[in-house]
């Protein structure tokens, strides 16, 4: 199995760092989750802006016409190419959930789910908002959504609901509805399994919070590679720069009381097979 190891691309920038993302001339966004923050970062890892979204942002994407849609803590938002909200879209009106991680999808459709702050097992949900701006439960009973992605062609999506200890594989039908849910991998006992990013050959990249790495599994669920991190809780990665070659890691210093002078960083690596483009919202 190859191991290689993550370099630190920027200062220290967020707290609970996540939701990495390519915006083109808007250069890499993450978020710092739990603050409320887009953060914009330029190709020489310098902070180029701040915008402040709310109590929680979730997750953030392109559309397809200019604009982002993103993720809140209880709900959607729309937003034009300043980063000013335009509409948002209420999912639920209890304080004890919040909104964690999300994707689109090849149809356009931008799915995020949720998770309780206590991480109560069953509490959150998977969400998505279609294009014609109706918000839609898919699955209900989730523990804490998390990672989200499709392979390139578009004929699978992967999930993972940490609390159980796995990623796993979303057929859709034409509709959106979930045709079948079935497991890829297990990797209980070693970590909590996070964000993820899927490469060229259909493999994906887990963030595992806790334990410092990154794991990639090929098509078939072998695990073949890994990159360390100099910092405990990795949270998501992605994909990103203009050919989508080099995979960049959020950090977290988020319940430590002896954060890594690191933790909040981001890092990069260059993994042997590249990624493609986010897919963006269609509404």
């Amino acid at each position: 199995m190859k191991r290689t190891e993550a370099e630190q691309f920027t200062r220290r920038l967020t707290h609970h760092g996540e939701g990495p993302v390519w915006l083109g001339h808007h250069g890499l966004a993450v978020l710092d989750m739990l603050a409320g923050d887009v953060v914009l970062i330029d190709d020489s890892g310098a902070e180029t802006r701040r915008e402040h979204l709310g109590a929680v942002v979730a997750a953030l994407r392109p559309r397809r016409d200019g604009g982002f849609v993103a993720g809140l803590e209880r709900g959607f938002c729309l937003l034009n190419d300043r980063f000013t909200v335009t509409e948002t879209v209420t999912c639920w009106t209890s304080p004890d959930v919040r909104m964690n991680e999300g994707a689109c999808d090849p149809q356009g459709r931008f799915w995020c789910g949720s998770m309780a702050y206590d991480l109560t097992p069953g509490a959150g949900a998977l969400w998505h908002l279609d294009p014609t701006g109706a918000a839609v439960q898919a699955i209900a009973g989730i523990g804490c959504s998390n990672g989200l992605a499709w392979t390139r062609d578009g004929t699978r999506g992967y999930y993972v609901d940490s609390l159980t200890g796995r990623v796993d594989i979303l057929e859709l039908r034409p509709d959106g509805a979930i045709a079948n849910r079935r497991p890829f991998v297990d990797v209980t006992g070693e970590g909590f399994p996070d964000g993820i990013a899927v490469d060229q050959a259909d493999g994906v990249w887990l963030a595992m919070f806790g334990s410092g790495l990154l794991l990639h599994f090929d098509r078939t669920g072998r695990r073949d590679a890994e990159i360390a991190v100099p910092v405990r809780q990795v949270t998501a990665c992605t994909f990103a720069g203009p050919d989508y070659s080099e995979l960049y890691i959020t950090t977290s210093r988020y319940g430590l009381t002896d954060p890594e002078a690191a933790a909040g960083a981001v890092f990069r690596a260059r993994p042997d097979v590249g990624g493609f483009a986010p897919y963006a919202f269609s509404g």
